[in-house]
């Protein structure tokens, strides 16, 4: 379980994270929701210390990394956590399967002879063919590099996977496909996931629990049901997209 407690964060003098406090569950989906710059993929950052918060707590399996100094303790604690960043983030000097084990080398002890198993293992978990393994990210489409990447985060084994807006910029078909591939490593694998999105329709289908960001304040937590029937003006008017509504009013006024 991950427990973040009056989380802070600010850049300069601009505060992006408000007291934030959140409960991820062991082998739940968690989906993080809110407009541009709520301060969303800043929250993930934090959670493995790729930002170090101004203030507050973040507890992993009751111990608080924030207070952590030493890198090596650090680098430990960040084995369990694949990150998939929202634009693949795939390196275009290497084949596939040079990406999918790319961190095998660094972060776990699997033999060099095992790395093709891996690769195999990793690409049909996402539903890719072997084949695709000689390929370069050039010749991937969107939905392909995004599973590729996916493969990539897996390799390592990771307890809890963090999604930096998985479904940007792919059709409603693809998105829709990396929806089920969320719930099927929940299913196989048992994986803790935290995805961070504005897509509605992907977090209806696979959260557990939401949680609406807004101005670096969490205004809502709860299940996909209580998010339909919400009465906070807030969270209803980024619940069915309208134009009309407190957002909208406040964006003119600035």
């Amino acid at each position: 379980m991950i427990e973040i407690r009056n989380l802070q964060k600010n850049f300069g003098e601009k505060q992006v994270l408000k007291n934030v406090n959140l409960t991820i569950e062991d082998g739940k989906v968690t989906c993080i929701l809110g407009g541009s710059g709520c301060g969303k993929s800043t929250l993930i950052k934090c959670m493995i210390r790729l930002e170090d918060a101004t203030s507050g707590q973040i507890l992993v399996d009751g111990k608080d990394i924030t207070q952590i100094k030493s890198e090596i303790k650090m680098a430990a604690i960040r084995r369990h956590f694949g990150y998939l960043f929202q634009e693949g983030a795939l390196f275009d000097s290497m084949t596939v399967g040079e990406n999918v084990s790319f961190g095998l080398k660094y972060l776990t002890d699997v033999p060099p002879g095992d790395y093709a198993k891996v690769i195999r293992e990793k690409l049909a978990l996402v539903g890719l063919k072997e084949e695709v393994a000689n390929l370069n990210p050039s010749e991937l489409s969107g939905g392909m590099k995004k599973r590729v990447s996916l493969a990539r985060v897996l390799a390592i084994n990771p307890k809890v996977i963090l999604y930096d807006e998985p479904t940007t910029g792919l059709d409603p078909i693809m998105s829709d496909i990396i929806s089920d591939l969320v719930l099927d490593l929940k299913a196989k694998l048992g994986v803790t996931s935290v995805v961070i999105t504005h897509d509605m329709h992907s977090a209806f289908k696979i959260a557990d629990k939401i949680a609406f960001l807004y101005e670096g304040k969490i205004l809502l937590y709860g299940t996909p049901e209580e998010f339909r029937h919400t009465d906070n003006p807030y969270v209803k008017q980024f619940v069915t997209g309208s134009s009309q509504g407190p957002i909208q009013m406040k964006l003119m006024r600035e």
